[in-house]
């Protein structure tokens, strides 16, 4: 059976993990972009780099380790047994892809699909590892989670079985549906929706910036490219989605 803590480890948002063609490029963009800085992690016989903002490791880069891997951005979430979460996933209608396996120094990871194909990993970190890589309000740290589904009501029940989570409001949003709000114990951690008809079941991390405009400007001369203009969300902050240099998408939040 996987512990589920109710608003413990078990769910916890932890890691952010790009995947990239060109690391060199990949590097330069997102450091200018948050302000991170990015070094080679020392892990032997691989090119991992680490982001870190603040002092606080928040997000790692690598290129993919096979052609046919995805380029994309994955989410990490905490859990207090690898093993028992990886079972449980399956149980309910997930697939493992890599692992359980461990990370020498770090803790034993997984990556998955949900029964509607989005993937995500998971980590359940050596003893004092959780890290601060999710941190709502921090600028260059993840802020928000989102999940868009094919099948919302399915991806509710899988996730809330798997980690405990739960809705603490809804809004409507008209043509897309329902955007329900997703809550890890008394904490706020992002968002799922049904996406526009032909849109695969994803995840999308957005991370945090001090100016939605002068992050947009910053993305244009970085080579990458804003998906729209910046809307403004409940709590007076901007919310908009963007692709990096090698066309990868990413969200961002911040004042205006």
């Amino acid at each position: 059976m996987v512990q589920n803590t109710n608003g413990g480890l078990q769910g916890t948002p932890c890691w952010y993990e790009l995947m990239t063609p060109d690391l060199v490029r990949a590097q330069s963009f997102y450091a200018d972009l948050f302000g991170w800085s990015i070094a080679d992690s020392g892990m032997p016989g691989i090119d991992y780099r680490l982001a870190t903002a603040d002092q606080t490791m928040v997000a790692g880069l690598m290129a993919p380790p096979d052609a046919d891997m995805p380029r994309f951005w994955m989410i990490y979430f905490a859990v207090d047994d690898a093993d028992a979460t990886a079972r449980a996933a399956v149980a309910a209608g997930g697939t493992v892809h890599k692992g359980p396996e461990d990370i020498p120094g770090v803790g034993r990871f997984a990556v998955l699909t949900d029964p509607q194909g989005a993937a995500f990993a998971i980590l359940q970190p050596n003893p004092g590892g959780l890290g601060g890589a999710f941190a709502p309000r921090k600028p260059g740290h993840g802020q928000w989670n989102e999940l868009r589904s094919a099948d919302p009501e399915a991806a509710l029940a899988f996730y809330g079985k798997l980690f405990g989570w739960t809705v603490s409001r809804q809004m409507d949003m008209g043509p897309l549906g329902v955007y329900r709000i997703l809550r890890h114990g008394e904490t706020e951690i992002g968002g799922l929706f049904r996406p526009e008809p032909g849109t695969p079941s994803h995840w999308l991390p957005y991370f945090g910036t001090s100016s939605v405009g002068q992050a947009t400007e910053r993305i244009k001369s970085g080579g990458g490219k804003p998906l729209r203009d910046p809307d403004e969300v409940p709590g007076g902050a901007f919310v908009f989605q963007a692709l990096d240099p090698q066309g990868i998408a990413f969200g961002l939040v911040g004042g205006k």
